[in-house]
C-alpha cells in the first residue's frame, strides 16, 4: 500500500540504504523536506516501510514548467525487485499529473540507472561524481 508520510517517516531508510548506516537520522535529511509542497512517499508490505521517495517543487536547468526533483529513492533490501520502486514512482507520476507538473527529474545513481528507463526517465546529462556517494546521471520524465 502506498502512502503519503512524513520526512521523518523516510529517515531510517535514507540512513541504511543510501548512507550504509553511517549518519545520524538528522545528517540524512534534505533541505526541502519540509518545504511547501514537498511530499513523502512510503510503500508499505504489511505493516512495514519497504520502499520511499522524495519529492521537491524545483525546476532543473533550462527546462520550463511546474517541475518536482525526485530525492532518497530507496528500497529496503528484503523486498528489492519486486516492483515496489516502480509502483511507487508511477503512483508519484499520477498524482503529480493531476497537479499539472510537467516534469521530474532526479540525480540518479549509475547503479541505479536501469531502474529509472524502467520507468520512463531518459538521461540529460554527462555522467558525474557526487563526493562520497558515486557516478550519477541527471534524469528527467515529461509528465504532460
Amino acid at each position: 500500500m502506498i502512502k503519503f508520510i512524513t520526512a521523518d517517516d523516510v529517515l531510517p531508510i535514507r540512513n541504511e540504504v543510501l548512507r550504509e548506516g553511517k549518519l545520524t537520522l538528522d545528517e540524512c535529511r534534505f533541505l526541502n523536506d519540509d518545504a511547501e509542497g514537498s511530499f513523502h512517499l512510503g510503500y508499505y508490505v504489511e505493516d512495514e516501510l519497504a520502499c520511499i521517495a522524495s519529492f521537491h517543487p524545483q525546476t532543473y536547468g533550462e527546462f520550463k514548467g511546474k517541475a518536482y526533483q525526485l530525492r532518497g529513492m530507496a528500497t529496503t533490501e528484503k523486498y528489492r525487485g519486486k516492483g515496489l520502486g516502480n509502483r511507487l514512482v508511477n503512483f508519484a507520476i499520477t498524482y503529480l499529473r493531476g497537479q499539472q507538473v510537467n516534469y521530474i527529474w532526479c540525480n540518479a545513481r549509475k547503479k541505479a540507472l536501469q531502474f529509472y528507463l524502467g520507468v520512463g526517465f531518459e538521461v540529460i546529462s554527462p555522467e558525474f561524481d557526487v563526493p562520497g556517494i558515486g557516478p550519477h546521471y541527471v534524469m528527467y520524465v515529461k509528465i504532460q
